[in-house]
């Protein structure tokens, strides 16, 4: 057998070898597409946990002055939403990250949120009314 094709047997013998995508503890790191109005979140960890700033969208574009006019709490509407904190909270790990809040700009509202990883550039994430009344939204990864 030549080098070159023992070569490639042992790149394919270890790409069945090891998982097409495992997730990592941080592999909800980065900034995600949201699929409402073109959002972008980037999400940090935040000491032990996780949070997320909206830094654009849609309204953001047009308006980089916009400010937090539906928050429910009238001391906080006059906060701009460009890089607006609006995911805390969250702990856990490489399969899911719960126990944090997602904040609705759009409503004012602050909602209990869960983030699952769902492959190397997607990610599942629930926000709660209370528990059944839940909506998932599917964020992709921006390169």
């Amino acid at each position: 057998m030549t080098h070159t094709k023992f070569a490639a047997l042992a790149v394919i013998a270890a790409s069945l070898a090891m998982p097409a995508w495992a997730a990592g503890p941080d592999s909800v790191v980065g900034k995600w597409r949201t699929p409402s109005r073109h959002g972008i979140v980037d999400i940090a960890r935040c000491g032990t946990s996780l949070c997320g700033r909206l830094i654009e969208s849609d309204n953001i574009r047009t308006n980089p002055e916009l400010k937090d006019v539906n928050n429910k709490d009238a001391s906080q509407r006059s906060r701009k939403l460009k890089n607006l904190q609006i995911l805390g909270g969250f702990k856990g790990g490489a399969k899911q990250w719960d126990g944090g809040t997602i904040y609705n700009p759009e409503d004012g509202g602050t909602y209990k949120a869960t983030i699952t990883p769902a492959g190397a550039d997607t990610l599942k994430l629930k926000g709660c009314i209370v528990w059944p009344l839940c909506k998932t939204q599917t964020w992709t990864r921006v390169r």
